[in-house]
């Protein structure tokens, strides 16, 4: 298939509504950063745009009847996915508290964001192929032990927020499945266990201290809880139409913390005030229609099931990223897909369309 024939099949308005967001990205770490030591995250973001779109179109021309059809390659991916999480606990480099970024020579990522592409690709997998036997809950145990492994060794590094992810990401396509209501009642269970376990075997004190936070942001104004302090601010002084580009007292003045990342929601907020903020949804709101739609047009049930994995994965980074930044969840470091600055989630998002584009274009 030539590259015109395959570019014409592609769902562009996905990809439209995605490069807008990659534009309200490099616009405000332009923004906020402009003219300061900072402005280097708006260079380096333009770098991972481009590298990203060039990565979702090559993995487009990929046959995805590989996933499909060869199990064992499938399992390689996985088990190469493990051993970079085993790597990132023992080389990783220690970041805010956690060993989340391997480096390979000049390059560094993080292993998190890929494992959960891995972890949607092997459970399309697996439900595809045992989707009339769901009802037997060994379905249900052997597909939780897949995402279990990788969310294990992602809450020891620790990572609460993505192992969350993984968490919906499973929930969610087993109900897509066809779980049964007492089934569920009992994963639900497990997932308080696994919750308790990560309590008191996993999270480090200052994990703890973001949850009592969130439960009294003034038990510690300047210290725990100035980040959500000052994100609410952030927020709240964007009023209806915001305060203009480049006019953020709370972004470009240096008060809110992780500006560029995690919360950078409260940094767009701020500048383009609450019109800007539906509008920004509206575009989420896009993808997620045009997602479920390629998911509810599927031929197969790999391909309904992994678009409505990517649906999820997203959705749920969105929820997460907004709902700490409004105060309703405690922090957790989730970013904001194709919005927040960083290279490992963005080209993840990347290659996670561009498998949603070549089982579109090639009906597998």
């Amino acid at each position: 298939m030539n590259l015109v024939s395959q570019l014409k099949k592609f769902d562009w308005i996905l990809i439209g509504a995605v490069l807008i967001l990659c534009a309200i990205s490099l616009l405000t770490l332009y923004s906020i950063n402009y003219g300061k030591p900072g402005f280097i995250f708006f260079q380096k973001q333009v770098f991972f745009v481009i590298l990203g779109l060039a990565a979702m179109i090559a993995i487009s021309f990929l046959d995805a009847r590989i996933f499909k059809n060869y199990p064992s390659f499938l399992i390689a991916i996985y088990l190469a996915g493990l051993a970079l999480l085993i790597a990132t606990l023992i080389f990783g480099k220690i970041t805010r508290g956690t060993i989340s970024w391997l480096r390979l020579g000049e390059i560094s990522f993080e292993p998190v964001e890929l494992a959960k592409l891995i972890v949607i690709l092997i459970l399309a997998k697996y439900f595809s192929l045992r989707h009339v036997e769901m009802y037997r809950f060994r379905h249900i145990i052997a597909s939780g032990v897949y995402v279990f492994l990788p969310a294990v060794l992602i809450l020891l590094q620790p990572d609460l927020g993505s192992a969350m992810i993984l968490g919906v990401i499973w929930i969610g396509l087993v109900i897509l499945a066809g779980i049964k209501i007492r089934h569920l009642a009992l994963v639900l269970i497990i997932a308080a266990l696994v919750f308790g376990f990560a309590w008191v075997g996993a999270l480090k004190q200052y994990q703890k201290d973001r949850i009592f936070t969130f439960l009294n942001p003034q038990r510690d104004p300047f210290g725990t809880s100035y980040n959500l302090i000052q994100s609410k601010i952030a927020i709240g002084e964007g009023g209806l139409i915001g305060r203009g580009l480049g006019q953020g007292i709370q972004g470009r003045l240096d008060f809110l913390p992780e500006k560029h990342s995690d919360f950078i929601f409260a940094a767009f907020a701020e500048e383009w005030g609450f019109i800007g903020v539906l509008f920004l949804l509206g575009i989420f709101g896009v993808i997620f229609f045009r997602l479920i739609r390629i998911s509810l047009h599927s031929q197969n049930n790999f391909s309904r099931i992994f678009s409505a994995g990517v649906c999820l994965m997203i959705f749920a980074e969105v929820f997460i990223n907004i709902s700490v930044s409004l105060g309703l969840l405690p922090i957790t470091g989730i970013s904001l897909p194709f919005v927040s600055y960083g290279g490992s989630g963005l080209l993840t998002h990347f290659l996670a369309l561009g498998i949603v584009q070549s089982l579109v274009a090639k009906r597998v």
